[in-house]
């Protein structure tokens, strides 16, 4: 039984929380050098800024620029809140912050190839299903060579929710009862997969983005697995298909 297997691609195929995680530590050293005198907490200023990152994700989706503009945003909210005269420096210096996120080099999680060998040989059809800027995307595809998995089978969407994944399903003439999502986020990977009524798979991992964690509040009406590891995802589809040999 020949399946069709969308993957997501930050954090379930390679890190990406991660290295966020990284430039959010240094954004909130300056920040709190920057107003040390107004007593400003690291936490108040990192909820703040968590508030107003998920607020342009939101109406933005996934473009690459909103990251850097989130520090932009919160270093003015604090300089209106305190009455800290703004800096253009400073204001650059977090510029260049946010944006040299998209330059650390991409790593794959633990098991990527022998999970994604498998499945091929298994016989599945790989697709990529991803949320963020084409070229930032691109480039990670391409450093790790993802496209001798999934060749033209590649879709980077700005939004990525139900209606994005809809139209991949419909345009494709995917058979829902034998196509999967997989993926780390319950926002826009397992409920969307939920909702387009196809087979879901939650890569639950740790140190997950805020925006991804809301609840689980639709109804499957196929397979819903949750799992810890991607080396996981090979042997929990075949049991759930039940092949013998697999």
């Amino acid at each position: 039984m020949k399946q069709r297997i969308l993957f997501d691609l930050d954090d379930t195929l390679v890190y990406c929380n991660k290295y966020f995680h990284f430039i959010l530590d240094q954004f909130a050293d300056e920040m709190t050098t920057w107003f040390a005198s107004a007593g400003l907490s690291r936490e108040t200023i990192m909820d703040k800024h968590t508030e107003i990152d998920i607020a342009g994700v939101q109406l933005l989706g996934f473009n690459s620029e909103h990251f850097p503009q989130s520090f932009i945003d919160t270093y003015r909210y604090f300089s209106d809140l305190t009455g800290r005269a703004p800096s253009v420096l400073e204001e650059e210096k977090l510029w260049k912050l946010g944006n040299s996120v998209y330059e650390l080099q991409v790593e794959p999680y633990p098991m990527m190839e022998e999970t994604l060998d498998k499945l091929s040989v298994s016989g599945h059809e790989l697709h990529l299903y991803t949320g963020g800027d084409t070229l930032i995307q691109r480039r990670k595809i391409d450093s790790l060579n993802l496209e001798r998995y999934f060749q033209d089978r590649i879709y980077v969407r700005m939004h990525k929710n139900t209606s994005a994944l809809e139209q991949i399903l419909s345009d494709g003439g995917f058979d829902r009862s034998q196509t999967w999502m997989i993926g780390n986020s319950v926002r826009t990977d397992v409920l969307p997969a939920l909702h387009c009524g196809i087979n879901a798979v939650y890569l639950k991992q740790d140190g997950e983005w805020k925006y991804n964690v809301v609840p689980i509040d639709a109804t499957p009406s196929r397979a819903f697995l949750t799992l810890t590891e991607l080396k996981q995802v090979p042997p929990a589809i075949h049991d759930y298909l039940r092949i013998p040999g697999l």
